[in-house]
């Protein structure tokens, strides 16, 4: 289906960068990050963690690195896990040096924290040795007193000029592999710093609203700030800050890009809220569904509506439908093909219809993919 104007979001053109694996700006996909909770030297309870949110889909992970044992555990994490480590760095920069040394594929850290532009020097050149990125990340609760006494509290401005002092930093060492974020717990603040950041230089941008709060609350939040950055085309790559279960972070960062038609995995299902028309009760047939069909990362959508008032329509715009109604319609691609048999599990059903489905598109994309390699030898 074809983006209809109103659909449209113009991202905001910016450089390029890589993190391990991944590419960072430009014209990659926005990428969805999350953060270890797990004490670093503990390197089974961390790699377990990892792979939890590479199964969630996490694209990059940050691991805290906060003494001389974390980042010598993090040598050994790095080689368990495929997706690429950030390396949380704060204050000192020999940390920097080691993680750079151990395999983390990007550097979070203020080049203005960790010493004099001796000591930025050696960062640098560990990061060029060893193919790391460099995030800046400037926040709200941690800005330079001199910009505090400047502006008399964290505001935009204050944050914008940390930014892109300590972008000058790094430049002043020939080094361009950088992106920054701008994070603070107040979405307003956070929204205008990284619009003004956004203006002030074309590095890649990493958002988020810093210390959100819980699963919902914290949800509600980001997704009112993060999605005025979206909307408006601006943000690289995201963190949802949750007091939660980190994966929590990777699905709801998921949630929003598919929202905003930014990126796609899996499946997005399309419910009612339920009322007294229902002839199903959808709320639990929804929830049992979700958890039935979590392991598919195939894009395709699907409506569970609970009457006929709305059923058909939106079962007409997704890739299977259900409309509550008599035994219930299943719809196939917007048509309707048969009504749900007496005794048949309606949530066995609908996961059954999607994982063939889903295995019909993923053979398609290998079958469009060989052609193309065919056509290109």
């Amino acid at each position: 289906m074809s983006v209809r104007p109103y659909r449209e979001i113009h991202r905001r053109t910016s450089r390029q960068i890589r993190v391990g694996k991944v590419l960072v700006g430009g014209d990659a996909p926005i990428s969805v990050q999350s953060m270890t909770n797990t004490l670093t030297t503990d390197v089974a309870a961390t790699v377990a963690q990892i792979r939890a949110l590479e199964e969630a889909g996490a694209d990059i992970v940050r691991v805290s690195c906060p003494d001389e044992e974390s980042t010598a555990a993090l040598k050994d994490i790095v080689r368990q896990v495929e997706v690429p480590i950030v390396a949380d760095i704060h204050f000192h920069y020999k940390r920097a040096i080691e993680a750079a040394e151990a395999g983390a594929a990007c550097l979070r850290i203020n080049p203005g924290n960790i010493g004099n532009q001796a000591r930025v020097r050696e960062v640098v050149k560990a990061a060029k040795d060893h193919g790391c990125s460099i995030r800046i990340g400037v926040n709200a609760g941690s800005l330079e007193r001199h910009l505090l006494e400047k502006y008399g509290e964290p505001c935009p401005e204050a944050m914008v000029e940390s930014a892109l002092d300590h972008i000058r930093v790094l430049e002043n060492e020939d080094f361009h592999e950088i992106k920054i974020s701008a994070k603070a717990s107040d979405v307003f603040l956070a929204v205008a710093a990284y619009n003004g950041i956004a203006e002030a230089c074309d590095y890649p941008l990493h958002i988020g609203i810093t210390e959100a709060g819980g699963l919902r609350a914290g949800t509600v939040k980001s997704s009112i700030g993060l999605g005025m950055l979206l909307w408006s085309g601006i943000g690289d790559t995201l963190r949802v800050s949750l007091s939660a279960d980190p994966v929590e972070e990777v699905r709801v960062g998921f949630d929003m890009l598919k929202s905003l038609g930014l990126r796609r995995r899996g499946v997005t299902v399309i419910s009612c809220p339920s009322c007294a028309r229902q002839r199903f009760q959808v709320i639990d047939t929804v929830a049992r569904l979700e958890e039935r069909i979590a392991h598919i990362t195939t894009p395709m959508t699907v409506s569970v509506i609970g009457c006929v008032v709305n059923g058909p329509g939106e079962a007409r715009e997704t890739d299977i439908g259900l409309t509550g109604g008599g035994r219930h319609q299943i719809y196939m691609a917007g048509l309707p093909t048969h009504l749900l048999a007496e005794g048949v599990d309606m949530v066995d059903h609908l996961a059954d219809l999607i994982e063939r489905k889903a295995e019909e598109i993923e053979a398609e994309k290998r079958r469009a993919e060989e052609a193309a390699s065919n056509a290109a030898e």
